[in-house]
């Protein structure tokens, strides 16, 4: 019996390593990319009946997990407040230190608004260089005005 949506990130985590899968793979099975797949995959996103049912031939997965790939999730939820993986607080670090600086910018470019990670769309890509391969992100959200009412 599972019991909540992180038990099926950790079924799908599990046969990912014993199986060998990139998430490449796996985007290639939902016809998505591989951004919106792997967040989908681990929790973040809900997946059709259809994606749904190809990540689950993929992972090995039983029809309750595959059941539970389609409920809503609960996201952005990470373990602790501060992240203490080195990557993502790394990007914790970015955001504290840019944030009010791309604040500023959207602001003087948009206005009062924000950037949708709802209609959003996420890039990484790796760009070769003499001196150290760089991750490349480019994040595009649509922007959304503050309304007076």
């Amino acid at each position: 019996m599972i019991s909540c949506r992180e038990d099926v990130t950790k079924m799908i985590l599990s046969a990912k390593v014993r199986k060998g899968i990139k998430w490449r793979d796996v985007t290639e099975a939902t016809g998505l990319s591989k951004e919106w797949t792997t967040a989908a995959c681990l929790g973040q996103m809900t997946l059709t009946k259809p994606q749904a049912e190809a990540v689950g031939k993929i992972f090995e997965l039983s029809d309750e997990a595959i059941a539970w790939l389609q409920i809503v999730p609960y996201k952005g939820s990470l373990p602790t407040a501060v992240p203490t993986d080195p990557l993502i607080y790394r990007w914790y670090e970015l955001v504290n230190v840019y944030g009010t600086t791309i604040k500023e910018l959207i602001h003087e470019e948009f206005g009062d608004g924000i950037m949708s990670a709802i209609d959003f769309s996420m890039d990484i890509q790796r760009t070769e260089d003499p001196k150290g391969d760089r991750v490349n992100v480019v994040l595009s959200g649509k922007f959304l005005p503050y309304k007076s009412y």
